[in-house]
């Protein structure tokens, strides 16, 4: 692996799932507008942080995972 898990498995589903509202939010709700796609493409990475466990802002900010007893 070349990466180690930074983000709890509770938060990789919230994080998947507000990417997901936020892709239907900007690709639905505000079709058409620059903004909606803006919405959309956080979303997407979002989302990704949230399937992968990783996320570059924690690491940046030196967040690890609790070893779990």
């Amino acid at each position: 692996m070349l990466y180690k898990k930074n983000v709890a498995g509770w938060e990789s589903w919230v994080r998947l799932l507000a990417g997901a509202i936020m892709i239907a939010c900007g690709l639905l709700g505000l079709k058409g507008m620059p903004v909606g796609y803006l919405i959309a493409g956080v979303g997407v990475l979002t989302a990704l942080t949230g399937v992968f466990g990783y996320c570059p802002a924690c690491a940046v900010r030196g967040r690890k995972l609790r070893a779990e007893p």
